[in-house]
C-alpha cells in the first residue's frame, strides 16, 4: 500500500513538474504580448492605418505606406517562393532517391538556419547592385529565399504522409505518374502545403535586417515594385531608435500591428493543421 501511494505521489510530482516546464515558455510570450498591447494601443486609430508619417517633431500621422509595403513584399515574395518551393518539395517526396536528393535536403536545412542578414547581403549583391538602386523587388527576393526552406521541407513531409494506396489506385487506372502527382497527390496535401506557406509568411513578416539592404524604406506611397518601399519592421526599427516621443509611440503601434499580422498567420496555420488532422482521422 505504501509503495502504491509512493508511486502515485511520484506521478503527481512528475505531472506538476512537466506542467510548470510547459508554462515557462508561455509566460515570457504573454508578458511581451501584454507589453506591446499596453504600449501600442494608444497609437491605433483610423488615421494611423491610412495616413502617411508626419515630419519629425510633429504629432499625428500614420503608417499606411508601411502596411501597403509590407503586404506588397509578402505577396511578391510568395509569388517567387511558393511555386519553386512546392515543386522542390514534390521532387524530394516523389522523385529524389539518391545523393542529389539528400544534398538538396541538407541545403534546405542549412538555408533555414542561416541568419536573415545574410539573405539581405545576398539580395543586395544579386539584385540591388546590378540594378543600381534599392527596390521592393530586391526585398522580395531576400524574403523569398527565406521562405523557400520552410515551404520545401513542409511540402515534402506532407506529401510523404499521403497513403501509398492513393498513388497505387491512380496508377492502376492507367494514369501516368506525373499526372498522378498533379491531380491526386498535390490536391490531397493542399491543406498541409498551405499551412507551410502561412508559417513561412509568418517567419518573414517581421524581418528587418534583409530589408535594410534591399527595400531600404520610403516615407511616401509607393506601388512600384522597382522603387524603394516602406515596411512595418523598418518603421519599428527607425522610430524606436529616434529621439522623438511621437515616433517612439508610433513604433509601439507598428509593433502591435505587426504582432497582430504574425499572430493571425500562425493561428490560421494551426487551424489548417487541425483541419488536416481531422480529415486524417
Amino acid at each position: 500500500m505504501n509503495r502504491l501511494l509512493y508511486r502515485k505521489l511520484k506521478d503527481r510530482l512528475a505531472f506538476f513538474l512537466i506542467l510548470v516546464l510547459a508554462l515557462c515558455p508561455t509566460l515570457p510570450l504573454f508578458h511581451i504580448l501584454l507589453g506591446v498591447v499596453k504600449q501600442g494601443i494608444s497609437s491605433i486609430s483610423l488615421e494611423f492605418f491610412i495616413h502617411l508619417p508626419k515630419p519629425p517633431g510633429e504629432e499625428g500621422g500614420g503608417v499606411g505606406n508601411a502596411i501597403v509595403g509590407t503586404l506588397m513584399l509578402a505577396l511578391s515574395a510568395s509569388l517567387l517562393a511558393v511555386p519553386i518551393g512546392i515543386l522542390c518539395g514534390v521532387y524530394l517526396s516523389e522523385y529524389a532517391k539518391g545523393r542529389f536528393g539528400e544534398a538538396v535536403r541538407i541545403a534546405a536545412d542549412v538555408l533555414q538556419g542561416t541568419p536573415s542578414i545574410v539573405f539581405g547581403i545576398i539580395a543586395y549583391l544579386w539584385v540591388v547592385k546590378p540594378m543600381g538602386h534599392f527596390s521592393a523587388f530586391s526585398g522580395s527576393v531576400a524574403l523569398a529565399i527565406m521562405m523557400l526552406p520552410v515551404i520545401v521541407r513542409s511540402t515534402e513531409e506532407i506529401l510523404r504522409m499521403i497513403p501509398e494506396t492513393l498513388r497505387e489506385a491512380s496508377l492502376a487506372l492507367g494514369v501516368n505518374y506525373w499526372r498522378t502527382v498533379l491531380k491526386v497527390i498535390i490536391p490531397t496535401g493542399l491543406v498541409g502545403i498551405t499551412t507551410g506557406i502561412l508559417l513561412s509568411l509568418a517567419r518573414i513578416m517581421g524581418e528587418t535586417a534583409p530589408l535594410l539592404f534591399t527595400a531600404f524604406g520610403n516615407p511616401f506611397w509607393n506601388f512600384n515594385p522597382m522603387q524603394p518601399v516602406e515596411a512595418l519592421p523598418l518603421v519599428v526599427f527607425k522610430y524606436a531608435i529616434s529621439p522623438y516621443e511621437e515616433w517612439i509611440r508610433q513604433a509601439w503601434g507598428a509593433s502591435l500591428v505587426l504582432t497582430g499580422l504574425v499572430l493571425v498567420l500562425n493561428l490560421s496555420a494551426r487551424l489548417l493543421a487541425r483541419r488536416m488532422g481531422g480529415h486524417g482521422r
